[in-house]
């Protein structure tokens, strides 16, 4: 069985982000055959294009964390219908200069959880926009959780069965699309 390197973002700062918890669940739901890795953003500056000759230390552990990555879960809660900031500062600083575009040929899936009831939809579409254009291979299918009290437990087991279900058929087949991309 072939193993596929996946890079785990977290499109949040928070400790107790409901999002990383839901990250958390999706690994633990996965298939053996992907292997996680989390990508911290919290040390990376604003993006600068100043900053380009001479870039940050953090941003190029950030983006040399990419280098032999087969795709990457993006797990993220929606702010004011849109992504974090510091998720598209990610994906900015990711995707300079566009001769080393981290996100160019990369399977993506996409991930998030509210407490409302629509969940992450328009930040997942505007991160389908922005990876598009990117070149990123950004997976079928939407990934969006209603989050209630009790529905992850601490050990990131789902609670609930139907959810538990729909999360692991969601992960599933994004370890199917990453395969498929990685033989191409």
């Amino acid at each position: 069985m072939s193993h596929h390197k996946i890079g785990v973002l977290v499109g949040s700062l928070r400790r107790e982000s409901i999002n990383r918890r839901l990250a958390h669940a999706l690994v633990r739901l996965a298939p053996p055959s992907l292997d996680f890795h989390t990508i911290a953003l919290d040390e990376l500056p604003i993006y600068n294009g100043d900053l380009e000759a001479a870039r940050p230390e953090p941003v190029n552990r950030f983006t040399a964390a990419f280098a032999d990555l087969d795709g990457v879960l993006i797990v993220t809660p929606e702010f004011n219908r849109s992504l974090p900031a510091v998720l598209k500062n990610a994906i900015d600083w990711g995707s300079k200069p566009m001769d080393r575009n981290v996100w160019r040929d990369k399977a993506v899936a996409l991930a998030g959880t509210t407490p409302g009831a629509i969940g992450t939809s328009a930040a997942q579409l505007h991160l389908r926009q922005i990876l598009g254009a990117l070149n990123a291979s950004v997976a079928g299918g939407e990934c969006y959780v209603t989050f209630k009290p009790g529905l992850i437990e601490e050990d990131g087991a789902v609670a609930d069965d139907s959810t538990r279900q729909f999360l692991k058929n969601y992960i599933d087949r994004f370890a199917v699309f990453a395969a498929k991309l990685a033989r191409e």
